[in-house]
């Protein structure tokens, strides 16, 4: 018997260091690290709700000043969503007025070349995937292996920006890309009668790791329609291939991300793309276009499409740089967020959506910047993998005098982001070390 207790005594710590070298080594660690965080949020989410955390603006704006007097702190030039150039997309496009041809559309379309890859076995790899599909229409030879460690150096990185994918395409491969906001059915339409998949970015409700079903942002790539059935046909990296999606709900959920898409190319098409674009070839039109969009919407709505409409209101002010306007709508969003079902908050909304962070800066509410941050940063309970947010709130504390905890928040960012050129350039201003 005691041989047996000293057997086991020996045993059992080598067996837990064993699975504990097991887990660790990399093809292990990448399968099963998502279904360990899995059961941990569980119990973290149970215990503390994000959608029972609500943001608050305080300064509301009182210390708003307008547009036309602003002093606008000269940004990085790889800032994230720069205020004076907003979103890197193609910078080289020329930007004649165009009108769209006024031909009619089929009533069907159904696009083929699309090689289907499933984001499933990957921490949040929905990204990577919807690009990865987008690209293999083009001829590109790879998957979602290939694209995410360069859009997503941090395996646990919470989204990928849309002009993140945009630089990938323009960095990695040889083919073009354009990304725009207020695209409507038409538009989706438009492009794939013409030849050309649409990337949307979108906001859905599916269930997460908690097990609870909520809502969080995705990607899809929309290869076809069907006027009579009145769907789109998507390819859809987390459903399935071929997934059918009514208009009425894409209409719906494509408002969250204020109607954002890409459309990917062969360069030498670039002049059919331009104008399929029509107005929205110029992006000031095209954000102007989608403020009075987002207007029209904050008064026909109500409740959590209500929410979306003012949010994107800001977004789309703050990309005119009218920074005390998009505050102003922004504060309104978050108001009407409070009152809304706990159940329906999409409560990571500045997972993917970074608008308020600008508009709060610079309309110098840096309090608010620094609140907002940590709430965000709170929500998420562990893993708080979001470069953006530590990025923002540094740049706070920095305006507000805090050199040492702007510079600890900058290198965190970094942690989380290798390399992030906007929080690498804020150190090199302050004199510090990544």
């Amino acid at each position: 018997m005691r041989k047996t207790l000293i057997t086991i005594a020996i045993a059992v710590p080598i067996c837990a260091l064993l699975a504990v070298l097991l887990y660790n080594l990399p093809p292990v660690n990448d399968r099963l690290a998502w279904r360990v965080e899995e059961v941990v949020l569980k119990i973290k989410y149970q215990l503390n709700p994000p959608q029972e955390v609500v943001f608050q603006p305080q300064e509301q704006n009182e210390g708003a000043i307008p547009t036309a007097t602003l002093p606008i702190p000269t940004p990085s030039p790889t800032e994230p969503l720069p205020p004076t150039a907003p979103g890197p997309t193609v910078t080289h496009l020329p930007s004649p007025t165009t009108t769209i041809t006024q031909t009619p559309l089929p009533e069907e379309v159904s696009l083929q070349g699309v090689l289907y890859d499933d984001q499933h076995g990957r921490f949040n790899y929905c990204a990577p995937a919807n690009l990865s599909m987008a690209l293999s229409y083009w001829g590109w030879d790879g998957n979602k292996d290939v694209v995410g460690p360069v859009v997503k150096p941090d395996g646990k990185d919470k989204n990928v920006m849309p002009y993140e994918m945009a630089d990938y395409v323009e960095q990695e491969t040889d083919l073009g890309v354009v990304v725009r906001v207020g695209g409507d059915l038409d538009t989706i339409k438009r492009f794939n009668s013409a030849g050309y998949p649409v990337l949307v970015e979108k906001g859905t409700y599916l269930r997460d790791l908690t097990g609870v079903v909520s809502w969080m942002g995705h990607y899809q790539v929309v290869t076809g329609y069907d006027d009579t059935a009145q769907i789109f046909t998507t390819q859809d990296s987390y459903v399935g291939p071929d997934h059918s999606v009514p208009y009425d709900e894409m209409t719906k959920n494509w408002r969250a991300f204020n109607n954002t898409y890409l459309v990917i190319y062969p360069q030498q098409e670039e002049a059919q793309v331009l104008e399929l674009l029509g107005e929205d070839i110029n992006e000031t039109s095209n954000y102007q276009r989608a403020a009075l969009t987002a207007s029209d919407e904050i008064f026909a709505l109500e409740g959590i499409d209500q929410y979306f409409a003012w949010y994107n209101r800001g977004t789309n002010l703050m990309y005119l740089q009218d920074y005390a306007g998009a505050a102003e709508a922004y504060d309104n969003a978050f108001s009407v967020y409070a009152g809304l079902p706990e159940d329906d908050r999409p409560w990571r909304m500045l997972w993917y959506q970074t608008g308020p962070y600008f508009a709060y800066f610079y309309s110098q509410r840096y309090w608010d910047v620094l609140n907002l941050a940590d709430t965000t940063l709170n929500a998420m309970q562990s893993d708080k993998n979001l470069e953006e947010s530590y990025f923002w709130r540094a740049k706070a504390k920095a305006a507000l005098g805090d050199t040492a905890g702007a510079i600890e928040d900058f290198r965190t960012s970094l942690r989380f982001h290798p390399d992030f050129g906007p929080a690498l350039y804020e150190l090199e201003l302050i004199g510090a070390a990544p």
